[in-house]
This record gives C-alpha cells, structure tokens and sequence, in this order.
C-alpha cells in the first residue's frame, strides 16, 4: 500500500452504465485519501454501486417513503402503474423478478391514457 496524495477535485460517481458495456465493472484500486492508503486488487461492487442514477434516485426515495409506493406516487406525481413500473425497472436491475403484474393495473393504465371511460374502468375492475 502505497501513500496517494490527496485529489485536489470532488469525485465524480461511478460512469454507470458505461455506453457499449453490459458487464459490472472490475474495481481494481481503492483510495482512502485523509488516510493516505492505496489498495489495489479485483474488488467487485454490488448490485446496488452499478445502479443507474435514476434507479438509484428511486431507491433512495422509496427507502426513504419506507417502501410505500404509495407515497412514491405522491411525492413524483406520477401515476400508481408508472411507479409500479420504475419499481419492477429498478428491482430487475438488482437481480430480482418482479412479482406479477396485477391485472388491475392495465385497466387503470387504460383510464389513464383517456382509452376507456371511469365507468368501463369501474366495471373492469369489478370484473363485470
């Protein structure tokens, strides 16, 4: 380990996803700079470090909400299927499969785009 001088700049975040790359990236130095050490090896990140920006924006916000998308919905202004959507985005993004979608949700995305009156949206959704 090897004493590194301090960078003189902010760091920037990870450049995530890098264009043309699909594989995580291979961390090969650590620098802890007011220690002044310098580890170098094959380090890999987690699922969460190679998260995009806004995936991770999103993580930070729902974790924040304590998991209520509800309260997502809320705070982005956007719509409960749009939220539904981001979440399954980011939970793929981490490795895991979404749960099914629920059928309700196509109704209500159908409403929302103005293709189907409240009433053909209600009569739907009561399964009619």
């Amino acid at each position: 380990m090897l004493p590194m001088p301090r960078p003189s700049s902010q760091p920037l975040p990870l450049p995530i996803p890098f264009p043309g790359v699909q594989e995580a990236p291979l961390v090969t130095e650590l620098l802890f700079p007011e220690a002044q050490i310098t580890v170098r090896g094959e380090f890999l990140l987690n699922e969460f470090a190679t998260l995009t920006p806004d995936n991770l924006d999103f993580l930070r916000l729902y974790i924040k909400v304590r998991g209520n998308l509800k309260e997502v919905e809320r705070i982005l202004g956007l719509s409960y299927p749009t939220i539904r959507a981001r979440f399954d985005t980011l939970l793929r993004s981490i490795g895991y499969e979404p749960e099914a979608a629920d059928p309700r949700d196509e109704t209500l995305r159908l409403l929302e785009r103005g293709e189907i009156t409240p009433e053909e949206a209600t009569r739907r959704l009561k399964g009619k």
